[in-house]
């Protein structure tokens, strides 16, 4: 999942070397940090959070094949 992060944010933004993806494991979760360049923050997010959104329900539908929720952290 980690990969698949970092692979749509890279073909978002203008800077792909500045992405980072940290993986973090919970109890019941897993929890994804994506970290951009702050000029490439609005690109991951998008109107009103869209992106972002389309982002995290591949993670949920991707996650349900392995059975596992993954949470999608977006930091600035």
């Amino acid at each position: 999942m980690k990969e698949l992060v970092a692979f749509i944010a890279r073909s978002l933004v203008d800077t792909p070397d500045e992405v980072a993806v940290h993986s973090l494991d919970r109890d019941d979760a897993t929890v994804i940090e994506l970290e951009v360049a702050d000029e490439d923050l609005g690109k991951v997010i998008g109107r009103q959070g869209r992106t972002a959104r389309a982002i995290r329900t591949l993670l949920t539908a991707a996650g349900q094949k392995s059975r596992r929720r993954y949470v999608l952290d977006i930091l600035d």
